[in-house]
């Protein structure tokens, strides 16, 4: 029934893919996988891969994490180039020196495996980003 399971989507990071779900109705990527296109609602869905890439929109300092990450630690909302929006943790910018110019920084995606992560069947992974324009 589903065309991208989460369990999917995790296995994709940790192999450096970040698959999605494509909408044949609206043409709109929607990630993390849901059940229905987060554009239009349709349920005519494929699995796609994306680049990863993308700017990003916001950020904050996290200075209290869940258990199984040390804060603190900067996260970031990308828009991707295909069109969603994802979230994830960014690497080398110290939480101390995060400040508005990340905002429209270019950006690539990896992943971060955590260990000890409550609340997840397995150990958990996040989506990383760094900077891809090292000056502005």
């Amino acid at each position: 029934m589903y065309k991208l399971t989460h369990a999917q989507y995790f296995d994709g990071l940790k192999e450096g893919k970040l698959l999605a779900l494509h909408c044949r109705r609206c043409n709109a990527y929607t990630v993390p996988p849901k059940a229905t296109c987060q554009g239009c609602g349709s349920m005519d869905l494929e699995a796609a891969s994306l680049k990863g890439a993308g700017a990003i929109k916001t950020f904050t300092v996290v200075r209290v994490a869940p258990e199984g990450l040390d804060a603190p630690y900067v996260v970031v909302l990308v828009e991707l180039e295909e069109g969603p929006w994802l979230m994830g943790m960014l690497e080398g910018v110290e939480p101390e020196e995060a400040n508005m110019s990340l905002i429209r920084r270019k950006a690539k995606m990896a992943h971060k495996v955590v260990a000890g992560m409550k609340y997840t069947a397995c150990e958990g992974v996040v989506p990383l980003f760094s900077i891809l324009d090292a000056d502005r």
